[in-house]
């Protein structure tokens, strides 16, 4: 395959279209290197040598109502998740500063369990702590919050409110297998819904449920049309008690490289972030994921598992020679 002819036309038209992208994810692995060497080409052609580095909070863990076959917060399994109610504003301000001062964070996102905001007093809370990261800090501020309504969404919005976090997880053909407790297109609604409101959307997925190639192109593919901002790529790390961990099958880390770079190719212009599980997935190949195509990483650790220090993330970037986007 001529992968430097796909990255120049990926480059000219936005993107290259799903047989292509299908071949993309299917790259001999003796071709490993040409393709990686392509998908860079688009990166830096698009984001240089920056690398945006992202910040979370679990604000609210645990029960929560719906059964995704993976999240080790969901009240149907048996897991060792912690449970707790929102944090305060006080906490999540100052989770907020410590990303940003401590961990080189360029943005920073309150992630809570659960369908939706259940009651006003927590929209207070929210908005009142995007308010004040607003005032006193650089951070974009990005909240992930399940479903939401369109009031909700622009009340958060006048707090200072930047991007709205909404994974699809998977493909629509693929749905079903991974969620019952609420459809794929309840997702692209609260999606369309943040979009109608003026806000930037950060959308992806998560790999290893048991998925196909052309399932992750497909998913690729959805991104595209809905126009999101951002991309997070997440492997799936298996948490004991869910349902994905006694029937997910472990990707290797040449099929997450293969994976990034068949999403650079399809989403050229687009941040594209590897999230949870990188660690575990890649290993020693993790410096390898920014030439696969990814500019953007969560620092930190995640929502229930450990993430690598800030320190290890922040060499690895400096070696790879490139910068943190302040």
């Amino acid at each position: 395959m001529i992968y430097q002819g796909l990255a120049a036309k990926a480059i000219a038209e936005t993107g290259v279209d799903q047989a292509e992208a299908l071949a993309i994810i299917n790259t001999p692995d003796s071709e490993l290197l040409s393709l990686l060497t392509a998908a860079e080409r688009i990166r830096r052609h698009f984001h240089g040598n920056k690398v945006k580095l992202c910040g979370i909070i679990n604000a609210k863990s645990g029960r929560c109502s719906e059964n995704c076959s993976f999240c080790a917060q969901s009240a149907h399994h048996q897991t060792d998740c912690r449970v707790y109610p929102l944090l305060s504003e006080k906490e999540l301000v100052a989770a907020a500063k410590s990303a940003e001062k401590n961990m080189s964070a360029t943005c920073f996102s309150f992630v809570t369990s659960g369908k939706t905001i259940h009651s006003d007093s927590e929209l207070r809370t929210l908005n009142s702590a995007l308010t004040t990261i607003s005032r006193e800090t650089d951070l974009n501020r990005c909240v992930s919050l399940g479903t939401l309504t369109l009031e909700q969404i622009k009340q958060l919005k006048n707090s200072g409110l930047k991007r709205l976090h909404h994974n699809l997880e998977t493909a629509e053909s693929f749905f079903g297998k991974m969620c019952t407790t609420h459809t794929y297109q309840d997702r692209v609604r609260t999606i369309k819904l943040a979009k109608e409101a003026g806000l930037e959307v950060c959308s992806g997925g998560i790999f290893g449920l048991g998925e196909t190639n052309e399932q992750r192109v497909e998913l690729a593919f959805a991104l595209k049309e809905l126009a999101v901002k951002s991309v997070p790529i997440n492997i799936l790390n298996p948490v004991p008690g869910t349902p994905a961990a006694k029937t997910s099958k472990s990707l290797t880390p040449i099929e997450v490289l293969k994976l990034i770079a068949a999403y650079r190719f399809i989403l050229p212009a687009q941040d594209i972030g590897v999230f949870g599980g990188r660690e575990r997935s890649l290993g020693s190949l993790q410096p390898l994921m920014f030439i696969a195509g990814a500019n953007v990483t969560l620092i930190g650790d995640y929502l229930t598992t450990k993430g690598q220090t800030p320190e290890q993330d922040l060499k690895m970037i400096r070696e790879l020679g490139l910068e943190v986007e302040g």
